[in-house]
């Protein structure tokens, strides 16, 4: 009995030990808690001297670096700029497309929101896979077409018509477009796409000139259609849809996301978030979609997402090769044969995790101009080689 009595002690200080480890994982969801580089085995010298750089100009317009490692916020640094004096004689357009508008870029009318760009594709493709885990979009071999049955849409044929959601998220489309010329040439789809009154008929009623699923194209006007799709399947807009089933349970309480013409969200490159709501998003993506032990995106999507769908996609002037996920950038390590994986966006938006060593990077800038701009090559040679550096070159710093 005595024997018995012991056993059952042992096993539940097991259970025990079990479920308070399980309990140890770090949650950002009210803030992230703060550690310094040495704590988290991050040599300071690296961070410290790409810092230096940014402060120096020798990136452009940087506006944040904010580094996360295991889970606590180690390294951040803030650079303002003057974009009213920058700006000033050019464009003076109004609107929130306007680039060089200083109320709408790269901040939101003076808050800490920043623009994202095309970073909000990947947020999109989270929401994506949200909505097909509780069943509302039906996969993603669906057609896109299907999601549009009764809108009258032009240049419908047999391409059109096998246009399935994954070609959409990994473009692969086929839809006539050209975003390869810079943004500030009016030939620029995505330009034409932004000047339009309906942004959905605009992209939908494009002729598809090559067999969907064979080629990739850089295209935003694919990424809207995803805005489309959710607000026909689940009858709400993909901003209200994100708040209640993303933002919220990550305690991501403040944003803003633009609207076209037609009050659809603008999919492509219209969400605005604060650098340390973006980095949630990326340690929600580098704990497998669980969020404070509730699963808010399925583990699947996650690894579909940053699935290598199609491979070699670099421009030819790229010397770093990545592949395309479901709107996610899957970036081959140059120090180890692991994948890097970015959300990246016009003028310098960088969300970066690189799941082998728990590492977040988020870097904000608005590179529009004639200057020089921050690469990814930066973010190997600075913040991943950071935690290259042998353990005994670590200074602990006992208070982080």
């Amino acid at each position: 009995m005595k024997r018995k009595i012991i056993l059952m002690v042992v096993f539940a200080l097991l259970v025990s030990h079990v479920v308070f480890s399980q309990t140890q994982a770090i949650w950002p969801t009210k803030g992230w808690e703060k550690s310094s580089p040495g704590k988290q085995k991050m040599d300071i010298k690296l961070l410290s001297a790409l810092h230096e750089k940014i402060k120096n100009g020798d990136y452009g317009y940087v506006d944040g670096m904010h580094i996360f490692r295991n889970g606590y916020l180690v390294y951040e640094k803030y650079y303002r700029h003057d974009y009213v004096k920058i700006n000033k004689g050019r464009d003076k357009s109004p609107g929130m497309y306007n680039y060089y508008n200083p109320d709408w870029h790269p901040f939101y009318k003076g808050t800490k929101l920043h623009t994202l760009q095309s970073v909000t594709k990947s947020v999109t493709s989270v929401l994506i896979g949200i909505a097909i885990d509780r069943e509302e979009i039906p996969g993603v071999d669906a057609k896109v077409l299907d999601f549009f049955k009764g809108k009258k849409i032009s240049n419908v044929d047999k391409r059109k018509k096998k246009l399935t959601l994954e070609d959409v998220l990994t473009m692969r489309t086929g839809i006539e477009w050209n975003e390869s010329i810079p943004y500030t040439d009016p030939r620029n789809s995505c330009i034409q796409l932004e000047k339009s009154d309906d942004w959905f008929k605009f992209v939908i009623n494009l002729p598809v000139t090559e067999e969907p699923g064979t080629v990739f194209e850089y295209n935003s006007g694919a990424s809207l259609l995803l805005s489309a799709i959710i607000k026909e399947t689940t009858g709400m807009y993909i901003d209200k849809y994100a708040e209640k089933h993303l933002f919220k349970p990550l305690g991501i309480l403040d944003y803003y996301w633009k609207r076209t013409p037609t009050q659809l969200p603008d999919t492509e490159g219209g969400l605005y978030l604060k650098p340390h709501d973006l980095a949630k998003i990326g340690y929600l993506y580098l704990n497998n979609g669980v969020w404070e032990g509730k699963q808010v995106v399925p583990e699947e999507w996650v690894k579909a997402s940053l699935h290598p769908h199609v491979k070699d996609v670099a421009p030819k002037n790229d010397r770093h090769k990545w592949a395309y996920g479901y709107q996610w950038r899957i970036l081959p390590n140059r120090f180890t044969k692991s994948y890097v994986y970015a959300c990246t966006g016009y003028g310098g938006q960088y969300l970066l995790i690189a799941p082998e060593y728990k590492l977040i990077a988020v870097f904000n800038g608005w590179n529009i101009y004639e200057t020089r701009a921050l690469t990814l090559r930066v973010f190997y040679e600075y913040v991943y080689k950071a935690v290259q550096v042998k353990t005994s070159s670590f200074k602990v710093d006992k208070k982080g």
